[in-house]
């Protein structure tokens, strides 16, 4: 199992010394995950923050007419789990699925408690990152409802830039709200 990533990604925050990495180690589990793998599945609680090493994530919920809507996408270095279903311990309302091909590190939510009584810099880590997320979801909700599909696109080009040419169009159309067709124009007329 590869630590380092997450080390790094912990680290670009506070420093870690070889006590606090050994915790790390003994409370994280890695795993390889297939394309369209779900790691989550609706009706099922939410049992591990995932930290993604190599690949990409989508989460997404499914309305009573079967159409996905795409919440979240997550890539290398990136957090991705149900907050609410993970600290609830409730069964989740979404899917968390790979896009392709995918190694994350896993943390359980009693692994995770323990690492924050016992590296308590890390509390503080998850709180920043928590509330970078927060800020991303604000602004996303703001963009939603106030900015037009074109420019939810661009702004989608700007938070996901290596991810554009790697995702399918339909499913940047589904965080877009938008259809396949309607992404399609967009492009040609930017492209334009």
């Amino acid at each position: 199992m590869t630590l380092q990533p997450l080390i790094d990604h912990f680290e670009s925050y506070l420093p870690f010394d070889e006590g606090e990495r050994q915790l790390l180690e003994g409370r994280v589990t890695q795993r390889k995950i297939k394309r369209r793998q779900a790691i989550l599945q609706e009706g099922f609680p939410c049992k591990h923050y995932s930290f993604v090493i190599e690949g990409c994530f989508r989460m997404f919920g499914v309305d009573p007419k079967g159409t996905e809507h795409t919440i979240q996408f997550a890539a290398e270095n990136e957090w991705i789990a149900d907050i609410g279903s993970f600290h609830s311990g409730k069964p989740s309302k979404l899917f968390i699925e790979a896009i392709e091909p995918s190694v994350v590190l896993q943390i359980e939510k009693e692994d995770l408690y323990f690492l924050y009584t016992n590296i308590p810099k890390l509390d503080r880590i998850f709180k920043v990152i928590i509330e970078d997320k927060y800020v991303e979801l604000q602004n996303r909700v703001l963009q939603t409802i106030s900015s037009t599909a074109q420019e939810r696109y661009v702004a989608f080009l700007e938070q996901y830039p290596n991810l554009a040419q790697r995702l399918p169009n339909t499913q940047i159309a589904s965080y877009l709200g938008i259809t396949p067709e309607f992404l399609s124009k967009i492009r040609k007329d930017l492209a334009s």
